[in-house]
């Protein structure tokens, strides 16, 4: 298996075919030129590895060289072969973009070590400008719905299919997931587009004021209604309305959407007469409605024509890098900073997390790592301040078991990183048998090898 490839420039034969023979022996694809002109030619902007050039040639030096393949490659690594008497300049030359400088002779084992550094970096320079270009070109529900998973690509399909038709829809998926960006989605791709989309969430209202915010009320129909107030229902008229947590909706008010649903009217507070309505409704919920206790279960059939589910992000890691690089991106550009590159041990460490709060929380990270640029992601996701369960900015928000899971997660890594790695001692100072560590660390997907330190071994 290759280790990258390398563009090799040195006019003396001898060097340019042992060099090129070591580095073939090391795994290395190679292609020598005796010439820098020549080497100009193999150089474009999809050039998938590095440089090494001997600074002293004919017709074109290396310094000169370098320049020119950087005008090509801005980021190009260039590792330059310097002699004894070249090393003030060589360190110039790294002032002026040049990767590293290695002094002849060389020992060929550094030359590999620096090589692959070198070609790492390039691989993520690739790799980040594939997830920019992967993202730019998106157009339509790939854009708004984004991932390359399995579930996510029948995800996208499934919104076009529903959108296309005009029957209601219960979309299911932890908090976090993007159930209202769902809806947005089939609201947007269905024939009622040009009309409202509506979101309302059923939890977040007092139960003594989601009445009227759903069916409106004339004035005086209560005490404080001083003018008449368009309800969501109404307000949705033609469009879609998303009725979000709807599982928390009080008993009473089920009834009156109930009949809404089946009549296709609504009856304002205060008012004695009904108000027709077409619209079409998506119910989005964190529990299955069909075992809820509290709800009723002739409701969930009017609502169950249709529906979506959307996996937890922990169980689609293939798209955190996709997910990360959009919204850190997006948080970019909109705070005028300029996005440093995500490097793999922050790919790493972003799709071994359990992401409890799923999309949402991704995005909160993403957007942190965009406007602070002096924080790694390991540093963003598993802060050493974070080990209190409970009132922590980052798990605002998130549901109980969330939050729970989030603290689990934290201390078993902290125990980890503590013992560097050794499960025997983790599971003495947690008191946790063997078998029910090992299912939480599968559960949180926790890596133990991240955890060992080879220097404290």
């Amino acid at each position: 298996m290759k280790s990258g490839q390398v563009l090799l420039v040195d006019d003396d034969p001898l060097i340019r075919q042992s060099t090129s023979q070591w580095l073939e022996m090391a795994g290395f694809d190679v292609i020598a030129c005796d010439r820098a002109s020549d080497a100009l030619t193999h150089l474009d902007e999809h050039f998938p590895g590095v440089v090494v050039s001997d600074v002293k040639m004919p017709e074109m030096d290396g310094l000169a060289f370098m320049q020119q393949a950087r005008s090509i490659i801005p980021e190009l690594p260039v590792i330059l072969i310097t002699g004894h008497g070249d090393v003030d300049m060589a360190i110039g030359a790294m002032r002026d973009g040049a990767y590293d400088f290695i002094e002849k002779p060389f020992v060929p084992e550094r030359l590999v070590e620096t090589i692959n550094r070198a070609c790492e970096k390039r691989l993520l320079v690739l790799e980040n400008l594939r997830l920019q270009q992967d993202i730019a070109s998106r157009s339509g529900i790939d854009g708004k719905i984004i991932g390359i998973s399995p579930s996510i690509q029948k995800l996208r399909r499934d919104i076009l299919k529903y959108a296309a038709l005009n029957t209601n829809v219960i979309i299911y998926g932890e908090t976090g997931s993007g159930k209202e960006l769902v809806a947005q989605c089939l609201h947007e791709f269905s024939l009622r587009s040009e009309r409202n989309f509506v979101p309302i969430n059923c939890g977040a209202i007092p139960e003594n004021l989601i009445e009227t915010e759903l069916f409106g009320h004339e004035a005086g129909a209560f005490t404080g209604a001083a003018k008449k107030r368009t309800g969501k229902f109404q307000h949705a008229d033609g469009g879609t309305l998303l009725l979000d947590e709807i599982e928390s909706m009080p008993a009473n008010l089920q009834v009156k959407i109930l009949r809404s649903i089946q009549e296709g009217m609504i009856e304002p507070l205060g008012s004695n007469k009904q108000v027709p309505v077409d619209l079409r409704i998506i119910a989005a919920s964190k529990a299955d409605l069909s075992v809820e206790e509290n709800f009723r279960q002739d409701l969930y059939y009017r609502l169950n024509v249709s529906c979506l589910y959307l996996s937890p992000l922990r169980e689609r890691t293939e798209d955190i890098p996709l997910l990360f690089e959009y919204y850190a991106r997006q948080a970019a550009t909109q705070h005028g900073r300029e996005l440093r590159a995500i490097t793999r041990q922050d790919l790493t460490n972003l799709q071994q997390y359990p992401w409890p709060g799923n999309v949402r929380e991704l995005k909160n990270i993403a957007v942190r790592y965009a406007i602070d640029d002096t924080l790694p992601v390991a540093d963003l996701i598993y802060p050493e301040t974070a080990i209190e369960p409970m009132g922590g900015e980052r798990d605002s928000g998130l549901p109980l078991a969330a939050q729970v899971a989030n603290f689990e997660y934290k201390v078993i890594c902290d125990a980890l990183r503590q013992h560097n790695g050794n499960i025997k001692a983790v599971m003495e100072v947690l008191d946790l048998p063997r078998r029910t560590l090992n299912q939480k660390m599968v559960k949180y997907q926790i890596d133990r090898a991240q955890f060992i330190d080879d220097s404290k071994a």
